[in-house]
């Protein structure tokens, strides 16, 4: 039986439209109709006025639900992070594992290929964000964890069967021919924690770097004579780049620089969230550190910012207050901005016939009231 949205305010490549049904039948979107058009025999939903929106996509999530997927990296692991976060709104996610020696981060990939084939709501592949960075911008990081990418790191990289694989490295420590191999071979590369120069940069993207890991945040800066990581982010046209908008990580004015030099179009969503989010917990434990959750920052001992305690709908509120965009263009920011990074846009991330029926309601506050992963209502607790 087809389930029919309706009366709701549904976002289409021209803006929010009123009067229009979604139909959805088998995990997909089988149509988007006028209401008064609809077939007699569909089931009828009703969003009691509330925009519907594709559901969101975060390419960077560390944890939720009180759960680490660097701690332990198993499916049940990959099931609590998306069940905490499906609450707001996200529909997709690459379960991300930072620095971490080749065997931890073989057992991750397993574990997110195992959670593909079990059908695990959401799971779009992995983000394995080093261990191939740079120690003077490590961040949260474990310097000891760091190593070279070598030939058995490179097979390890490229081993994962179902779903994609994102790769955040530096570009200063491997070659761009091995960027270039990578690239090749099907992984997603991403510069982050870099000190790299502007140069170095521009000759990664050349070999086939496709984005930046949470601009600003780990990299070498925008300055006068030398533009750094940074300038070579804003610079590049083709690029995406990941942000943080939490009003923390970056300040509003440097992400609406941002903004005005890359466009809304190659800006993308980001929570970096830690197991904080979706769960009352105030601290937990990062690699042999505890990380403080306080006025929603998460810090280690030295004041180092720890990934975040953000959601995406929280994301998306912002991005609307702080960047001073639209509704429409601060959910495709966190959806087919993202699904388009992936190579994944021809499937997910727009509300329009064939695509997965991968939905989010928000209320008139931007609330998440319900969402629907491949058509199976998820309602928010």
């Amino acid at each position: 039986m087809m389930l029919a949205l309706v009366n709701g305010r549904v976002l289409s490549n021209h803006g929010i439209v009123d009067g229009q049904a979604v139909l959805l039948g088998e995990g997909h979107i089988r149509a988007v109709v006028p209401a008064a058009a609809l077939p007699s025999e569909a089931a009828r939903y009703d969003l009691n006025g509330g925009f519907l929106l594709p559901g969101f996509i975060d390419v960077q999530v560390n944890g939720g639900g009180g759960a680490l997927f660097n701690d332990a990296p198993t499916v049940e692991t990959i099931r609590t992070i998306g069940a905490a976060h499906k609450n707001f709104g996200t529909t997709g996610f690459l379960p991300t594992i930072i620095s971490a020696d080749l065997a931890a981060i073989k057992t991750a990939i397993i574990a997110v290929d195992a959670a593909i084939q079990a059908g695990v709501p959401g799971v779009l592949g992995i983000h394995i964000e080093g261990p191939f960075l740079s120690s003077a911008r490590k961040g949260i990081h474990d310097a000891s964890k760091f190593r070279t990418l070598d030939t058995e790191a490179f097979e390890l990289l490229t081993s994962l069967k179902r779903g994609k694989t994102l790769l955040t490295l530096a570009p200063e420590t491997t070659t761009p021919e091995t960027i270039r191999a990578l690239a090749d071979a099907g992984v997603i590369v991403s510069a982050g924690h870099t000190d790299s120069s502007f140069d170095v940069v521009q000759g990664a993207l050349h070999s086939g770097v496709r984005g930046f890991t949470h601009l600003f945040n780990a990299m070498s800066p925008l300055t006068s004579r030398e533009p750094g990581a940074v300038g070579a982010a804003l610079d590049d046209r083709e690029s995406w780049c990941g942000i943080i908008v939490d009003g923390h990580h970056v300040h509003p004015a440097v992400l609406r620089i941002a903004l005005h030099c890359k466009g809304a179009e190659r800006l993308m969503l980001i929570t970096d969230a830690m197991p904080s989010v979706g769960s009352p917990t105030n601290s937990f434990a990062l690699q042999g550190r505890t990380i403080t959750v306080k006025d929603g920052v998460c810090i280690a001992p030295d004041g180092t910012l720890a990934g975040s305690d953000l959601d995406m709908a929280t994301a998306v509120r912002n991005t609307i207050s702080l960047l001073g965009v639209d509704l429409p263009t601060a959910a495709r920011m966190a959806s087919s901005n993202p699904a388009a990074f992936l190579g994944l846009d021809q499937k997910i991330g727009r509300i329009a016939p064939g695509y997965s029926a991968d939905l989010v309601l928000l209320n008139d506050k931007l609330e998440v009231q319900q969402c629907w992963v491949s058509g199976r209502p998820r309602l928010a607790s």
